[in-house]
């Protein structure tokens, strides 16, 4: 069966209340409703064309971690995966299916919550530099792709545009205050610790995630998106080799095509050819597969 991307997505007269690179975000009233779309990002440009069902695998993943997590860690879900949408929505269940959430109105914190169990990407960078990730001091000798000794809590700023920056603990307590800060943090080591294990008995190393908390009526919350290939590194366990960067279940496919374009990843972004997105495609797929026994 042939899928058509969703790339944009209209409710009439349900306010939309914001649009980001991936997800829309629609107001119900008393709760919100989240759609992730079938936009791909990459070098903080979105792409002309998307990667059919990606959004599908994303929303799935979340309501299987959230799930999962439910029992330690409260979350902002008011529907599970399979239940009906209400009566008003029902005239576009088709373009929703699989791929929202109706979720409670939780004032989102101004930090992204980011656990580092492995030494990738901006955390190699610096480690190479000064031996720290975020001003946390490592041990020597540690190569790209390394795990750490112990997972590692690396706060950040929420960029509306471009780059996250990474923050110092000290920083993030200032920004939501210290209660908070140490709240989140654990919270945040636990939930990846949890999945960590999990995932490595699937074949799934998560070398470091992004979580969101927010707080509603007082309480404390897991918000948006929850371990995803999008919000997370995920690497083949059985392909995994200290030393180099891994391969992973992401958007690999499609940021090693547009390092081979003479393009100056600004704005328009090129189209991807079938190819690269059926490829990056079988990767959504399989991650969502081997995480949950299942095909989507």
């Amino acid at each position: 069966m042939a899928y058509e991307p969703l790339l944009q997505l209209d409710l009439g007269d349900i306010p939309k209340v914001k649009s980001g690179k991936v997800r829309e975000m629609f107001d119900l009233g008393d709760s919100y409703l989240l759609v992730a779309t079938d936009r791909i990002s990459a070098f903080d440009c979105v792409m002309p064309n998307g990667i059919p069902r990606k959004g599908e695998v994303l929303t799935q993943i979340s309501h299987y971690w959230f799930a999962q997590t439910k029992s330690f860690q409260p979350n902002h879900l008011l529907a599970g995966a399979h239940d009906p949408l209400p009566a008003r929505l029902q005239p576009v269940a088709s373009k929703l299916a699989g791929r929202s959430m109706i979720v409670k109105k939780a004032k989102p914190l101004a930090i992204e919550c980011v656990v580092r169990g492995y030494l990738a990407g901006s955390g190699w960078k610096e480690y190479r530099q000064s031996q720290t990730v975020c001003g946390i001091k490592l041990p020597p000798g540690l190569q790209e792709s390394s795990e750490l000794p112990e997972p590692i809590f690396t706060p950040a700023t929420k960029a509306e545009t471009g780059h996250d920056e990474n923050i110092p603990f000290a920083e993030a307590a200032k920004i939501v205050g210290q209660e908070t800060a140490e709240r989140v943090r654990e919270a945040s080591l636990r939930i990846y610790k949890f999945a960590r294990d999990y995932a490595r008995q699937k074949g799934i190393i998560i070398a470091d995630t992004k979580f969101e908390f927010g707080y509603f009526n007082g309480e404390l919350l897991l918000i948006d998106e929850v371990l995803t290939p999008d919000s997370s590194r995920f690497w083949p366990a059985a392909e995994y080799r200290p030393g180099a960067s891994q391969p992973s279940f992401d958007k690999q496919f499609v940021r090693d095509y547009l390092e081979t374009l003479d393009w100056h990843k600004q704005p328009p972004a090129p189209p991807l050819p079938s190819e690269v997105v059926a490829r990056t495609q079988a990767k959504y797929l399989e991650a969502y597969e081997r995480l949950t026994g299942a095909p989507l």
